[in-house]
């Protein structure tokens, strides 16, 4: 979408691809946020959920610039997993390592 000769985010929801492991000792999720700063992300566990939200923002773009071709979509996003089990009470650590963020959720 162009607003004159600017480019502004997209209006659609995002919805990031995810893997989720079992491992050992709980879960890993990893979630595709190529281009979300890690300043962007919020990370809820509740119930047997895990809810991540966040933005990613084209930060490239300034003024004067137009497009030929836009394929990557610039929008707030939210995605939730179910788990089989209650994971509230466990505990939750996470990285942002090449483009994906790694959470690691460890069951009590």
């Amino acid at each position: 979408m162009t607003v004159g000769r600017r480019v502004r985010p997209s209006g659609r929801l995002w919805n990031p691809a995810a893997d989720v492991y079992r491992s050992t000792d709980g879960w890993i999720v990893k979630v595709d946020l190529a281009g979300v700063c890690t300043d962007e992300l919020e990370i809820m566990v509740y119930d047997s959920n895990l809810r991540i939200r966040g933005c990613r923002r084209d930060t490239f773009v300034r003024d004067g610039f137009s497009y030929q071709q836009m394929e990557i979509t610039y929008s707030q996003f939210e995605k939730t997993i179910q788990f089989p089990c209650d994971i509230e009470h466990g505990s939750i650590a996470h990285e942002y390592l090449d483009g994906f963020l790694i959470v690691n959720l460890r069951c009590e």
